[in-house]
């Protein structure tokens, strides 16, 4: 079984096996949420200014049309790498710089499928949040998920290391990074952080 991955104008495509995924989160982070703002296109934030992802290790992904599109930017210049179809602007994903680390944080709005589809696949949304001392509204921490989380992550990590999984959608086989990111200033990202859409350099 595998789910469909569409960009919002349908040029970039691939697919996920989501049998082997970690975990469903919801991140509130001020890093993710000026990544959003960044785009700046609706649907990517829930109504406490969360992003929600699939952690998974990035073999588990494929590109199958419009590899082209995809774009890479990153807040700081020792950031996380964040992938998103250059289109339309859509999130795919975020990414260590270092492609040896098998982790990728698939954005959920890139994820074509029913809530159903994704909830048999993945599991429900809202069971882990992240960071939810730093979302826009009142939300309620899941310490227990959080750890749990966390183990699935690393037990994930160290697997697909030990299998000696390479591949990734957004590393070529040399480790090098398909695009080289776009950093954004410390000025920009500040503007972001304080929900100032127009900072976006795009």
């Amino acid at each position: 079984m595998t789910l469909p991955l569409k960009c919002r104008c349908g040029a970039v495509r691939g697919e996920m096996q989501p049998r082997r995924a970690f975990v469903r989160a919801s991140c509130y982070c001020k890093d993710c949420r000026a990544y959003a703002r960044f785009l700046g296109v609706p649907g990517v934030l829930d109504e406490a200014g969360g992003t929600e992802v699939v952690a998974t290790a990035p073999a588990t992904v494929r590109l199958t049309a419009g590899v082209e599109h995809v774009a890479c930017m990153s807040l700081s210049p020792k950031g996380t790498l964040r992938w998103y179809a250059g289109c339309c602007r859509t999130p795919l994903g975020n990414t260590s710089r270092n492609a040896r680390l098998p982790y990728l944080g698939l954005v959920t709005s890139c994820i074509d499928a029913a809530p159903q589809q994704l909830d048999a696949a993945v599991g429900p949304a809202g069971r882990c949040l992240i960071n939810t001392a730093s979302a826009t509204a009142p939300v309620r921490a899941t310490p227990l998920a959080f750890a749990w989380g966390g183990l699935r992550i690393l037990a994930g990590i160290v697997g697909a290391r030990l299998r000696g999984e390479r591949a990734s959608p957004f590393f070529d086989r040399d480790g090098q990074p398909l695009r080289a990111p776009e950093v954004i200033s410390r000025e920009q990202r500040q503007a972001l952080e304080h929900g100032d859409a127009s900072a976006d350099p795009g």
